[in-house]
């Protein structure tokens, strides 16, 4: 018999168990009428959802690059990468390696062992065609997933690679017309979607478009100002010069002058874009954007053409070379001083053929530090150029209040500033084609994108231009100069300079050789501009290293565009 206190814990244990039935029953309604919602009342958001979950998108390649006669220079390619899922074995890994392995061209060996690995996922081989792919999905084995990829291609090897640049899909990197490209060749107008199973097949319906599935989305074409047979002959004249003088690098520029389109930009060293992760930074590099030097006596036919807008000089300027001047604590000597110590009074054509400093010094000081300085940002100096590749410095140009009569002299002949080679193109540009300075480009705009992105800038007057223009081209014909030619008049300037070292202080042993020239010169259309850097053996001159690959270039690309002769 039950006392009274344990009667009275009996009811109380009684009454909570009923309670905590209660609630059970009640959160048992509660669920099933959840349930009821979300699979009666609210079943169109969860398919939506569920849809979403399984929903991909077509397959996108970037555009392909061409030159601008339509020569292929860079297109995306599939490949395929071949792994084996753990969990759908349906074979034995013997079984999968005797099968795959004549296809894979893998040793049955070699492909059993990657098959036993205990992981989920198993890669067999990256990068395989289409035909190995087709010839795997035959054999319709279920354990076999095969993903689809896009790897970039350039099917001329290292032409123009540094126009190019290259293009690293796995960390989205790009260089060259590949970066400043990117959002063209990246742009698609519509992309479709379908859904896939979690094992990457697609779910067909109704609405599912049985091609977009399939068939890759790709980015818009890119075409370029490059002529793939101008580039051609101006890579494998500078590597012939490369090779001769044994020189680390190189450059050759070709530019149309009016519309400022570049034909030709050869950088060497040369890489292989296609395999670019073994190229080194050296290599990679297109130093002639980066990098900075004295442009030596090139610069010449800036000093002229400054004082002739300002007025300082005309045509028929003559000034006293003594064959050397003393400026500051420094004396100037001109390079051949030990042939000609006292030229006596020379005109601006033997100026240029002989490139003397004196005479340039001369002209200089005709114009005040500011007004050179004016002259020189006019140009081009001390700014970048706007060209459409990555990278490019503004080179090296003193503000005019930090000018002495040193730097004033040397600016004259090519050492008070340092520039790029693309500044150099640019500015030299400007005499030929009637004192404008045209933005220089290796895309190929349309009127609308050019209006844009093409500056023009008015230099000095087209009567000046064509004074400079006739000066350099007489100095050229009456000289002996590599340059010239028996069919076309060619108004040029080569120039030596001596190689600062890497820190800035001082000077090595190492010379830059460069000529800047353009042809015909009554009506110019192409401007050829070559740069080595430190060449060696021999006699060391811009005449002697530079000139040869200048006449070499010059000759073909006269045949290549059909040029007309403009000499009788």
């Amino acid at each position: 018999m039950l006392r009274g206190s344990d009667k009275t814990r009996n009811n109380l244990f009684a009454e909570r168990m009923m309670w905590f039935q209660y609630i059970f029953v009640g959160a048992l309604f509660l669920f099933i009428i959840y349930l009821f919602c979300i699979q009666v009342l609210d079943l169109r958001h969860f398919r939506v959802k569920a849809k979403n979950q399984r929903r991909a998108s077509s397959f996108v390649m970037r555009g392909d690059i061409y030159d601008r006669n339509g020569i292929k220079l860079a297109t995306d390619t599939v490949y395929y990468d071949i792994f084996a899922r753990k969990e759908d074995f349906v074979h034995t890994p013997e079984e999968l390696a005797r099968i795959l392995a004549p296809i894979l061209k893998i040793s049955q060996f070699d492909l059993t062992e990657k098959l036993k690995q205990n992981i989920e996922m198993i890669s067999l081989k990256k990068n395989v065609d289409r035909h190995t792919r087709d010839e795997i999905a035959k054999l319709n084995l279920r354990e076999i997933p095969m993903d689809k990829k896009s790897i970039r291609t350039y099917p001329q090897g290292t032409l123009a690679s540094h126009v190019l640049g290259y293009y690293n899909f796995d960390a989205d990197v790009a260089s060259g017309v590949e970066l400043t490209a990117k959002d063209k060749l990246e742009s698609v107008s519509k992309t479709s979607n379908f859904e896939m199973t979690p094992k990457g097949k697609v779910i067909y319906n109704i609405t599912t478009d049985p091609i977009a599935a399939t068939k890759p989305v790709k980015g818009k074409d890119v075409t370029l100002t490059i002529d793939a047979a101008v580039q051609h002959i101006c890579e494998k004249a500078l590597m012939k010069a490369i090779e001769k003088f044994k020189a680390p690098r190189g450059a050759v520029i070709v530019m149309n002058p009016k519309n400022g389109e570049i034909l030709a930009y050869a950088v060497y060293p040369y890489f292989d874009p296609n395999n670019f992760k073994s190229a080194s930074s050296f290599q990679i590099k297109n130093w002639t954007l980066t990098d900075v030097f004295p442009p030596g006596s090139t610069f010449k036919t800036i000093t002229v053409a400054s004082a002739m807008e300002l007025g300082k000089i005309n045509k028929y300027t003559k000034v006293n070379d003594t064959g050397k001047i003393k400026i500051g604590w420094w004396t100037i000597k001109n390079y051949d001083y030990a042939r000609h110590p006292n030229p006596g009074m020379i005109d601006l054509v033997y100026l240029f053929e002989h490139s003397s400093n004196v005479g340039s010094i001369l002209i200089a000081q005709m114009m005040s530090k500011y007004e050179f300085y004016g002259m020189l940002k006019k140009f081009g100096f001390g700014e970048k150029t706007g060209i459409d590749l990555p990278g490019e410095s503004v080179g090296l140009l003193k503000s005019p209040s930090r000018w002495d009569t040193s730097d004033h002299a040397s600016m004259s002949y090519g050492y008070g500033s340092s520039v790029t080679a693309i500044q150099m193109v640019s500015a030299v540009s400007a005499l030929a084609n009637n004192g404008i300075r045209v933005t220089p480009h290796v895309i190929k705009y349309s009127p609308e994108e050019e209006a844009v992105k093409i500056k023009r800038t008015q230099v000095m007057s087209p009567e000046h231009a064509k004074i400079v223009t006739e000066l350099l081209m007489e100095s050229v014909n009456r000289g002996k100069s590599a340059i010239k030619s028996d069919s076309f008049n060619i108004a040029a300037k080569t120039g030596t300079s001596i190689k600062p070292k890497e820190n800035g202080s001082g000077y090595t042993n190492k010379l830059y050789t460069s000529v800047v020239g353009y042809m015909p010169a009554t009506d110019p259309q192409v401007l050829i501009y070559v740069i080595v850097d430190s060449a060696q053996g021999g006699e060391i001159w811009g005449n002697t290293v530079a000139a040869p690959i200048f006449k070499e270039i010059s000759t073909q690309i006269a045949h290549i565009l059909n040029l007309k002769p403009d000499k009788i």
